[in-house]
């Protein structure tokens, strides 16, 4: 494949949340992301993995997809805030999103960006402590092989990921409006019976004029991850740490999660030498519970219908 093709594949339209992988090499990697530089767009992005020797194309995220991963690392960080712990030592913990970065892995320079991290600031430098990614309908293999790359590569302390899996529901049809105000009041009508629907149908489908806009959720796991070893090879696919299934079947299976899934402790966020003892390095970050989950996850199932009905809503132009 020369680089046009691939750029050819980069322009062709993809749904969200697709990653396409195909064979290619550095080169032809470079090539295309010179040119995509110069056009100043987010998505699509092209990502390479010289273990594989692969570029991947990667569309825009899902509400639901950048939602939950800001979500996650926006309440571990919530949490460390009201540990006691004082202003000073916390104020220099931040939240990333969509980093992107590039390793040498032995076997050529690698590029990804991760979902979101969580890093501490000593001064000019930053350690990089919690990283997180969200697959929605995503291969497990894809998901590991991208929280592998933040903890293994990049030396993070802590990988969380979330695996979310949404039924087919089909492709709705397009919808054509007299004028701008119609098309807004229909999706504020849609808007609150998609929300309406949450009470029966917590995990979906969300359904709105006979189509649907949401499929029903079939799992939702969340996992976490930790380096093996300090020699860990670098192309090393990391097993999980502790893993939780959270919802399955449309329905939330899990009431006895630990909140902080058995592991995630204060010194996960914080470097250990600005925690004094070792009690306090081990105090729990309890930031997972049912109901801020199902708030979190069921507000961005809806805003993530409304996206997908708002893109299939067209006004018609006026015959001049």
């Amino acid at each position: 494949m020369d680089h046009l093709q691939l750029l050819d594949l980069v322009r062709h339209p993809l749904s969200p949340d697709t990653r396409l992988e195909v064979p290619a090499s550095r080169e032809e990697f470079e090539l295309v992301q010179e040119i995509l530089d110069t056009e100043d767009t987010k998505y699509p992005q092209i990502w390479y993995d010289s273990l594989r020797n692969l570029a991947i194309i990667v569309a825009p995220p899902t509400p639901l997809h950048s939602g939950m991963a800001g979500a996650l690392l926006t309440r571990i960080s919530s949490q460390i805030r009201n540990s006691g712990i004082s202003s000073d030592v916390t104020d220099n913990l931040t939240q990333d999103a969509d980093r992107r970065t590039t390793k040498n892995t032995g076997r050529g320079l690698t590029t990804r960006a991760g979902d979101g991290a969580l890093r501490y600031w000593e001064g000019k430098r930053a350690t990089l402590m919690i990283a997180v990614e969200v697959g929605v309908s995503q291969s497990y293999v894809s998901l590991r092989q991208a929280i592998s790359w933040s903890v293994v590569i990049l030396g993070c302390r802590l990988g969380l990921a979330m695996s979310i899996h949404e039924e087919s529901r089909g492709t709705p049809h397009t919808r054509y409006y007299a004028s701008l105000e119609q098309a807004n009041a229909v999706l504020e009508e849609a808007e609150d019976d998609l929300y309406q629907q949450l009470t029966q149908h917590q995990y979906g489908p969300l359904e709105w004029d006979g189509e649907t806009w949401f499929g029903k959720i079939r799992r939702v796991a969340l996992e976490t991850y930790r380096p093996q070893d300090e020699d860990c090879p670098l192309d090393t696919l990391l097993e999980p740490s502790q893993s939780f299934m959270i919802v399955q079947d449309g329905e939330y299976i899990r009431h006895d999660i630990s909140p902080n899934l058995r592991e995630v402790v204060v010194g996960d966020c914080i470097p250990s030498h600005l925690l004094t003892g070792r009690h306090f390095q081990a105090t729990p970050l309890n930031f997972f519970q049912r109901e801020w989950f199902e708030d979190q996850f069921q507000g961005l199932m809806v805003e993530t219908a409304l996206l997908r009905l708002q893109e299939k809503i067209k006004v018609r132009q006026p015959i001049a």
